[in-house]
């Protein structure tokens, strides 16, 4: 759990599944587990994209064409890691100054060749400014991180 006024939120879970695998659905299926109703847009979201590559996005697309590039891929190391910014801020809107963004690493480690730990974390949430706690109690909120590993780990009961 996170620690009071703590700009940092860790989760992990373990799937069976190889390494190559639960990386794959993380980047590869993002859009699968991400909720649909987490969107900053006006229309409905018809697809979530995970550019899996340093310098894409993470791409909300709705019914009417709009976009909402919401996080930059700053790193991506399959199938080890991957970290990527949360372009949003404190008031739930696309924050354009990299600056003020915090970032999200989720790691992979094989525990076997069938079972992987996926840690998660959720850093430098300060650096969104006034109301960055905001910010950190709804990623955490299990409604969060919680819910999308929740639903990131029910992919793979599907397999």
């Amino acid at each position: 759990m996170t620690q009071p006024g703590s700009a940092v939120v860790r989760r992990h879970v373990v799937v069976d599944a190889s390494i190559e695998k639960a990386f794959s659905v993380f980047t590869d299926r993002f859009g699968d587990f991400k909720p649909r109703e987490h969107s900053l847009l006006g229309a409905p979201i018809v697809e979530t994209v995970f550019e899996p590559r340093v310098g894409g996005n993470i791409v909300d697309r709705a019914e009417d064409g709009s976009e909402c590039r919401w996080a930059r891929i700053l790193a991506y190391d399959p199938p080890h890691r991957v970290v990527f910014s949360w372009d949003i801020g404190p008031t739930w809107q696309v924050e354009p100054d990299p600056a003020l963004t915090s970032e999200v690493e989720v790691t992979f480690t094989a525990e076997t060749a069938d079972r992987t730990r996926v840690d998660l974390e959720h850093r430098n949430i300060d650096r969104h400014g006034p109301g960055w706690e905001s910010l950190r109690d709804g990623v955490e909120h299990e409604e969060g991180w919680p819910l999308y590993l929740d639903r990131y780990t029910a992919l793979f009961d599907k397999a």
